[in-house]
């Protein structure tokens, strides 16, 4: 027994000596956001106070005289640089308008770290009328395509049309049950793992998620992971995400019991490959929305815009063009 006991006490030595080893090589310090905007914010980025919080955001474009802007809206871990590609192919055609939401990109967490969709959509609705935007058009993947939906429904009046790229927001189960999901997010749910996050958040996590969202993981070059692991490294952001992953149960929202009443016509745009939203999920949308079409892209995960952008931004412009 004694020297069973002695057995155990190694391994528990072991075990421990293990763990605090991999905190150390693990630890990330915040970087404060102004060494990021040096990096990620040059020209056209810009900032303006919304709420208590400094925005990051880009207008840019040159729009067509028939044509209203775009606003442009990031998924869970982004930022408005997941919308490069969209830029690029219709900065000719339309004023395209992105921003980092808060607890994102370099906008950073909101004081009350609460951040529900009718929240998001109530923020956005306030940062496009400080730009004098009284119509607009909508696209979000992910958690952007949640807020873009709820956005429609608290402001049919402005939402001319929507773009929903591989997005969130139904209670998923049995079906539309997530097949694979990014490694960040597993441990973000982790009662006795998740708090590690706010200090041990090494580059190999955003690796990992980027490619589990990504179909051809060729695509997640050095540049893109280094973005998304500094973006999450911004002061605030990790616990801000934890809060995004670990919703107040008060906060649950069943909105999405409304989507059948949006009217705006909609493209819903998404990967076959997305294992983290699944295709179920687009077709419960087209099964929901009175007015949609649905494009499926065979080459891309969960992030078709970042990963596909010609061809997605081409169907979106095609969509946008089309007479009501």
């Amino acid at each position: 027994m004694q020297r069973l006991l002695t057995i155990a006490k190694f391994v528990l030595l072991g075990c421990l000596t293990l763990a605090l080893l991999g905190f150390w090589i693990g630890y990330q310090s915040d970087i404060p956001a102004e060494t990021l905007k040096a990096k990620y914010a040059p020209a056209p980025s810009q900032f303006m106070a919304v709420e208590g919080l400094e925005v990051h955001y880009r207008d840019e474009g040159t729009p067509r005289a028939d044509s209203l802007p775009l606003v442009l809206i990031h998924g869970t871990g982004a930022s408005l640089h997941t919308w490069d590609g969209w830029v690029a192919e219709l900065r000719d055609d339309f004023r395209l308008i992105r921003l980092d939401m808060p607890a994102y990109g370099l906008t950073g967490p909101n004081a009350t770290n609460d951040y529900n969709l009718e929240y998001y959509a109530r923020f956005l609705h306030k940062f496009l009328q400080q730009l004098n935007v009284q119509k607009c058009y909508l696209a979000g993947n992910s958690l952007g395509g949640a807020i873009a939906w709820r956005f429609a429904l608290l402001y049919p009046e402005t939402t001319q049309k929507l773009i929903l790229i591989d997005a969130g927001g139904y209670t998923m189960s049995g079906k539309t049950k997530s097949t694979s999901v990014p490694l960040a997010f597993r441990i973000a749910r982790m009662p006795a793992l998740k708090n590690v996050v706010k200090y041990v958040t090494p580059r190999f996590i955003a690796e990992n998620s980027l490619k589990n969202v990504y179909f051809d993981d060729s695509k997640v070059t050095p540049e893109l992971i280094d973005r998304y692991w500094q973006m999450t490294l911004r002061e605030g952001n990790r616990a801000a995400f934890l809060a995004r992953m670990n919703p107040r149960p008060e906060r649950q929202d069943d909105s999405w019991q409304q989507i059948k009443t949006i009217q705006a016509p909609t493209l819903i745009q998404w990967g076959q490959h997305d294992g983290l939203i699944t295709l179920d999920v687009a077709k419960r949308f087209q099964a929901d929305l009175p007015h949609d079409t649905l494009i499926v892209y065979p080459n891309a995960g969960h992030v078709p815009m970042e990963e596909i952008p010609q061809q997605t931004a081409h169907d979106a412009k095609r969509f946008l063009r089309e007479k009501p």
